[in-house]
């Protein structure tokens, strides 16, 4: 009987493939799924700008316009020459190529499985990649590589595709407790309910007007506005005991009974508190030089509002974003399979009267130690 059989390098596999390992990474990645959307209107913490999917180049470069500031003319003052000019402030962000691959091994290997190993490799590779994207994000976001020993880069890592890591700057850095530096955080300056208060409170006070600080935008949730808090699994345990049980029961149904408890922002989470949806993720970035003796363990909590980071991808030459590709090495003996993207990421930060101002995230740092060492 007849039967169809893609081979080895056959091009219906390659896009086949590519397509495949695409959809899936972006199933996997926790902040592709529940914290992306594609251009300026979407309105989310991670913003994807797809002007270099299929058109030349290795940056693309994008603008913040500010609030007016001027002062309205009263009565039958005159007006010409009193009219205010639109500032923009730009920021930009880099691409470039990155790759991973898997070797399915010799034909003796192959023939003593009954695996397909192609589509293992895809399925590997695609939460490969996943957790590759997540790692970036949490280390852009937060300017940082940390202490995560989990991470598959390395501490030493300080950037891709020519975007480095940019500390936080003073407005949209915030401690636990009565911290209000590094260097004086101690094992009391837990994450609670009061830092999330003080974090919203600076959220919405901050910038906007005649101020040259931008403000941190909400996110709309069926006409509601809404924050993010993405917080270490060590930073929820101390809310979590800390909050007490009546306290936490509030907080969870809060979240189950909001107008937009169907966005992909609400699914998945803990709670909300102050119209802030709070998650957590093993991948927060941690610490453990905070306090005065540099030995308090310590994680970085994503305070996020709209546009917080930019992804940018590039096509590698397949109309996809990843491309697929599949050899033979040892004389044919071994079957090596490897996927590639060309993409950047970055968090949005723009430099006004001189000084570099992150938008759309702040930082919340707390004492956050293993419960259960």
């Amino acid at each position: 009987m007849a039967r169809t059989i893609i081979g080895l390098n056959d091009a219906k596999a390659v896009k086949r493939y590519s397509a495949f390992l695409a959809v899936d990474s972006a199933r996997v990645s926790y902040f592709s799924k529940k914290f992306m959307g594609k251009g300026p209107e979407s309105g989310m913490p991670i913003q994807m700008l797809p002007q270099l999917e299929n058109d030349a180049g290795e940056q693309i470069t994008y603008d913040l316009n500010m609030q007016l500031r001027q002062q309205p003319i009263e009565g039958d003052a005159v007006q010409e020459g009193t009219e205010e000019d639109l500032k923009f402030y730009t920021d930009q962000v880099y691409i470039d190529q990155m790759r991973g691959g898997v070797n399915t091994g010799g034909r003796m290997t192959r023939k003593r499985t009954i695996h397909d190993l192609r589509k293992l490799a895809r399925k590997r590779q695609s939460e490969w990649w996943g957790r590759v994207f997540d790692e970036l994000f949490f280390m852009y976001l937060s300017g940082a590589r940390g202490t995560n020993s989990e991470y598959i880069f390395p501490t030493s890592y300080t950037g891709f595709a020519n975007n480095a890591f940019a500390a936080p700057d003073a407005e949209h850095l915030l401690y636990g407790g009565n911290a209000t530096a590094k260097a004086n955080v101690d094992s009391a300056d837990i994450m609670d309910t009061t830092v999330i208060d003080k974090a919203k409170t600076r959220a919405v006070m901050m910038g906007g007007g005649t101020q040259g600080t931008p403000q941190i935008q909400p996110v709309m949730i069926d006409g509601e506005e809404h924050y993010v808090l993405l917080m270490s699994p060590w930073q929820e345990y101390d809310l979590r005991t800390g909050s007490g049980a009546s306290n936490w029961l509030e907080i969870q149904k809060a979240a189950a009974t909001a107008e937009g408890r169907n966005s992909p922002i609400f699914k998945g989470g803990l709670g909300m508190h102050n119209n802030v949806v709070l998650h957590s993720h093993k991948s927060v970035l941690r610490f453990t030089d905070y306090g005065a003796g540099a030995n308090v363990a310590a994680a970085r909590a994503l305070y996020l509002g709209q546009q917080a980071a930019v992804c940018a991808f590039g096509s590698p030459g397949t109309g996809l974003r990843f491309d697929w590709h599949e050899e033979s090495r040892d004389n044919g003996n071994q079957a090596v399979i490897t996927s590639s993207t060309i993409f950047g990421i970055k968090k949005s930060r723009f430099t006004i009267d001189g000084t570099a101002k992150d938008f759309g995230v702040m930082a919340v740092d707390t004492a956050a130690a293993n419960p259960a060492p």
